[in-house]
Parts: structure tokens; sequence; C-alpha cells
């Protein structure tokens, strides 16, 4: 059975047709997994929405051809679209610039290119000439150890630290409306940061935190030097020091971030568990997420 398979990450897609007619299958182009740090998600990685909705209209389109056997379906051919250039390109063609004028769009398959790819392999163990690779041995097989991946795409959750290094996005939203003196600290890349965040947070991404440890000490001095005028007014302090607290999108990469504040002194560093995420489902139902 032909496989109309298409792919989108960030600002690129890849469409192809598995199986089809002698073509080759996925495990033809594909023998061995990619190591798993090559791969991306868009969970992660981020897609723009138009570039898996330009790939989907051209799987229709595709699966159009092979049900009604017409044209020349991409059999053996992968099709690579680039949308920052606005450029396509499949092998036998050649890339051209998209414009949304009759003209151009007769010229966009005209000419040709190269990119090549590797045709069906007569010793390929799922569709060779002695392939033993049965529907039974499919329905048994174990993709994820093959890939050594899962296959659920929620976000990977990790557990880096102890317990007492942590506290929940409720707790901490208890501490800030008690009034305790802390500093929070975000190490998401800064164009994250733009995009929403938590009130009075530092942002230190997790890239430059070793250089800017000097910002989050002057952080919590200047936190309690405000504490100490706040007693010496007459206020009360709730609890003695500054905490300090660190926050990303997930709750990885702050556990990291108090992995290597620990190790520097900073030993009262706590992650929130969950990141941003958590805070919007359990703290802030109406805080934004992305």
């Amino acid at each position: 059975m032909p496989l109309v398979s298409g792919a989108a990450l960030g600002l690129e897609g890849q469409l192809t047709v598995y199986n089809y007619k002698g073509g080759p299958c996925y495990r033809c182009l594909f023998p061995t997994p990619p190591p798993t740090t090559a791969c991306q998600r868009c969970s992660d990685s981020g897609v723009l929405g138009v570039v898996p909705g330009i790939i989907g209209c051209l799987q229709a389109l595709e699966a159009i051809k092979i049900a009604s056997a017409v044209g020349e379906p991409l059999s053996g051919r992968m099709l690579l679209l680039d949308a920052l250039s606005a450029r396509i390109r499949i092998n036998k063609y050649i890339s051209c610039e998209l414009k949304l004028c009759p003209s151009s769009m007769k010229s966009l398959f005209a000419d040709q290119e190269e990119v090549k790819i590797r045709g069906r392999v007569s010793q390929c163990e799922v569709c060779g000439d002695n392939a033993t690779f049965t529907q039974q041995k499919f329905r048994d097989f174990d993709y994820e150890k093959f890939t050594q991946s899962p296959l659920s795409t929620s976000p990977l959750k990790l557990k880096l630290l102890p317990g007492d290094s942590r506290i929940s996005s409720k707790e901490y939203k208890e501490r800030v409306a008690n009034g305790e003196a802390h500093v929070v600290v975000d190490v998401r890349p800064s164009h994250h940061f733009n995009i929403v965040s938590l009130p009075n947070s530092l942002n230190i991404p997790l890239s430059s935190l070793e250089a800017r440890l000097s910002e989050i000490s002057s952080a919590l001095k200047g936190e309690e030097e405000e504490e100490e005028e706040e007693e010496q007014k007459g206020g009360s302090s709730n609890q003695s020091g500054t905490s300090l607290y660190v926050v990303c999108r997930r709750g990885n990469d702050s556990q990291r971030a108090v992995q290597y504040l620990h190790k520097m002194g900073f030993t009262s560093a706590k992650d929130i568990i969950g990141g941003l995420e958590s805070w919007a489902r359990d703290a802030d139902p109406s805080f934004p997420t992305y």
C-alpha cells in the first residue's frame, strides 16, 4: 500500500510517496534511525502554521492522483519546501521562486534540478526481493526500541532535582501573595521571554547563565536591602533571607539551571515545577501560553 509522507518543521517541509509501483519504501531511504539528538519536535522547535498547511494540501493532491491513477505521483522523488526563500525543489526539477501569477506558476515545474534520493533497495528487509518482514512482524514491531525515542509527542519531563529543590507553581503563587522577598530567574531565550513572562522576573538565558551570575547576586542583594528597609520602617518580615526561584517554559532547563546554581554556591535556588505551562494551568489560567 502506498504511503504519502509529509513532514514540516520550522520553515521547511518535505513530501514524497513510498512503496508505490516498485518505488522505494521508507526503510529503503532510512535503513537505520537517526540519533535521537538529531530529531526535533514541532512542540520544541516550532513550525510556521502555513508550512504544514502547504505540505498537507500537496499530500491530498498526491493521494487523489494515486487513487485516480492519473498524473505522476512523487514516487522515487522528494519535494523539498523552503518557505523562507519561497522555493520548492524536486529531483529533476529546478527550484524557482513562487510568485502568484499564471506565467510563473506554469514555469514552476518546467525546468529541472537534480535532488537525488536513494531508489528501491533489493536487499531492503521490508520490501526487498527476499524480505521477511510480515504483517505479523509489523504488528509486533517495537518502534520505540528501534528508534530509541518515545512515540508520544508529549514534551520530555526531566527529573534532575530532589523534592526539596523544587516548588510547585501553586506554592510559588502563595509565597508571592504572602509577600515573600524573592528573585525569580527566567532561563528561557530572550525571544521567548519577550512573548510572555512572570511579573518582575529576571531573564538570564540558560546559555549565558555562567557569565551572568553576578546579576543574580545583585538582584538578591537588592531584595535583601529592600527587606531590611521595610523592617526598619516597622514592617514585618514573613521569612528571613531572600529566596531564589528559577523558571522556564516546561521545567526542564530550569532544573539544569538550578543544578548549576547549586554548584556555584546558590544553594537555596529552587526550580518551579512544570515551568510557565504549569503556572498557566494550575496558578493563573489567564496567563498566555505559546
